[in-house]
């Protein structure tokens, strides 16, 4: 299964925010997990890299996000991409029609945030945490 992850859920793992930061590290944790190819965008990346600088400073911040880098597979983001953002109307923040497109264009089947209202417009699942979690990580262990 191919999901993809917000910046939020990046956000809360980097700098080390309760009371979700657990799920989240789970969630993460399933790079490693043959079952999923687990997804996230260069945008999320940059947003998750300017919170942890703010939070731990920048050398930590960097190596945090290398961490990333090496472990979750990223989306391409391009013209394409771009347009298809900006021409549907249903999209109210560009930014979340960038990273729905990039998943989707990923082949996604799932986009994991906490914010799940910015995703109204979304053709596939949009769950946070929590209920990934339950819905999907745990069955079969």
């Amino acid at each position: 299964m191919r999901i993809f992850l917000d910046a939020n859920i990046l956000v809360t793992v980097l700098c080390n925010e309760y009371p979700r930061f657990t799920a989240c590290a789970r969630v993460l944790s399933l790079c490693d997990d043959r079952r999923f190819e687990v997804y996230t965008s260069p945008l999320c990346l940059a947003i998750s890299a300017y919170f942890a600088e703010k939070k731990s400073g920048r050398a930590m911040a960097r190596k945090k996000v290398a961490l990333l880098v090496d472990k979750l597979r990223i989306t391409r983001m391009d013209g394409d991409i771009a347009r298809r953002a900006a021409s549907n109307k249903q999209v109210d923040d560009f930014e979340d029609g960038l990273e729905y497109y990039s998943a989707v264009d990923a082949q996604c089947s799932c986009i994991i945030t906490y914010d799940r209202n910015d995703f109204h417009f979304a053709e596939m699942d949009v769950l946070d945490a929590e209920q990934f979690l339950l819905r999907h990580a745990v069955k079969d262990r």
